[in-house]
């Protein structure tokens, strides 16, 4: 949709040039009083500089010359415009005056906007940091008074800990309010889909001025100057056009709101509004709705650090809550690993090598103190940390032999071990992720049993040599 502007210099200079909304016309439009039918005159205050330039300050309405209300028929009433420059003001970020509550916007933290310092009873901002896993964890910090006066923080307090009770503390007590956060959410679609229709409809009514001012031009113009008359039709024809395309888009517009709004959306808004607890555990809401669920429930959230957390919670209506929860762990402690974790490292390796280990552990769901998938690598470092006897080094003390120590203790070749181990004779262990890192097991009396079936002359050469292990599986002769 275009909008209309008063060309204020060069050739055009006094024309009004249709084109795309800007922001700062959406901000002198809403807060210009003279739509709520104010006449008012001294909004700004204009001087020139000693270098010839030209300077302009606004004033408070009180300092403005003249202000009178209900002068002339208004777009919207008074009370109105006075409520849209709260709401500009709440939705304002810059830094200044204190703040109230900030609209929600993107970012994981559930608090933004409606928290407060308990200690100096400001509002209080957001930091985000990111981790190694790339996610987002903010921080809730009061810098109102460092940011103005250069003074130290007054508190800043890490907030995953405090939005997850908060969550859990909405979970439990939702379900009396379920169905009035539901009605609330759909007055507001209900509120928006007729602003859309009546800006549509505005549309369509724009295009028939417009068109009705072409055929006034065309009607008015001389008949025997032909090439004006030609233009004039051509120009009419076109805005008659338009203004079909416009009715056309605003009413398959229409049907298609009042089918989404009767079917899909208040379908599911009402299942929805029966259990909030799968809405706000579904990973596919955005976390800005999640926000404005929470500020349909909560007035605001006052935090206060001292031994512990102290959260003060004020719902809607006025009952309050308190929750003490624990200071939140440095960074390098978060990303510890779990003694459980460790103690299950340990277990395993009686049974398995790293790779092994850190496929059991991510089949069971388990993270790293990171957050991430366990690696042979991650394994290895548990290991040296907590000063873990690897796989090896727990078979060696069982007395298990490697490849060189076996060949000498039977005196065979590589080739007779490999045949005995494919058939089963011998029994291997592995402490690594390739073929080469096992270790054997002496075997009993079964494999001697089969050496003298299968190969007495064998058996004999080695019965009668002078080839014995000793401890500590050094062979000697």
């Amino acid at each position: 949709m275009l909008f209309p502007r008063q060309q204020r210099s060069g050739l055009q200079q006094g024309e009004i040039l249709w084109g795309p909304l800007g922001h700062s016309q959406v901000l002198n439009i809403l807060k210009n009083p003279r739509y709520a039918g104010v006449y008012y005159y001294g909004r700004f205050r204009h001087s020139t500089l000693p270098n010839g330039k030209h300077t302009s300050k606004k004033l408070p309405q009180e300092q403005w010359h003249t202000f009178l209300p209900n002068s002339h028929k208004a777009y919207i009433s008074f009370e109105e415009y006075e409520r849209n420059q709260k709401q500009l003001l709440q939705n304002s970020q810059a830094y200044g005056q204190d703040r109230e509550k900030r609209p929600p916007r993107e970012g994981p933290a559930l608090l933004q906007g409606i928290v407060i310092c308990g200690l100096c009873g400001r509002r209080m901002t957001i930091r985000y940091h990111a981790r190694m896993a790339g996610d987002l964890y903010p921080t809730y910090v009061c810098q109102k008074s460092a940011v103005d006066f250069a003074e130290r923080i007054c508190q800043n307090i890490p907030g995953t800990g405090i939005d997850e009770a908060i969550g859990e503390l909405l979970l439990t007590s939702m379900t009396p309010l379920t169905l009035e956060v539901a009605l609330k959410v759909q007055a507001r679609l209900h509120a928006q889909l007729e602003e859309a229709d009546a800006l549509r409809k505005k549309r369509v009514k724009r295009a028939q001025y417009e068109a009705e001012i072409a055929r006034q031009r065309y009607m008015q113009v001389d008949p025997q100057n032909r090439l004006v008359a030609d233009s004039l039709e051509t120009e009419w024809n076109e805005k008659l056009r338009a203004v079909i395309e416009a009715q056309e888009e605003y009413e398959q517009q229409r049907k298609a709101d009042e089918q989404i709004l009767t079917a899909e959306q208040k379908g599911q808004i009402l299942s929805l509004a029966s259990d909030f607890s799968k809405l706000w555990n579904n990973k596919t809401t955005p976390d800005r709705e999640k926000k404005r669920m929470v500020r349909l429930i909560l007035e605001d959230v006052t935090l206060t650090r001292k031994e512990q957390v102290l959260v003060n919670i004020r719902f809607k209506g006025g009952a309050t809550k308190m929750l003490t929860l624990p200071l939140p762990l440095c960074a390098w402690m978060e990303r510890k690993t779990r003694p459980e974790i460790v103690e299950e490292v340990d277990r395993l390796l009686e049974h398995h090598h790293d790779t092994e280990i850190a496929n059991i552990l991510n089949s069971s769901g388990l993270k790293t103190g990171s957050k991430l998938a366990f690696t042979p690598i991650a394994v290895r470092r548990i290991r040296r940390a907590y000063k873990i006897q690897d796989r090896y080094t727990r078979l060696r003390k069982k007395g298990l032999l490697t490849r060189t120590e076996m060949m000498a203790h039977f005196g065979t070749t590589h080739n007779t071990l490999k045949s005995w181990k494919d058939k089963g004779w011998i029994k291997v262990h592995s402490y690594g992720n390739t073929t080469h890192s096992i270790l054997y097991e002496l075997p009993g009396e079964e494999f001697v049993a089969k050496i003298k079936k299968t190969n007495p002359t064998r058996w004999k050469d080695f019965s009668s040599g002078n080839k014995q292990p000793v401890a500590g599986g050094v062979v000697c002769s």
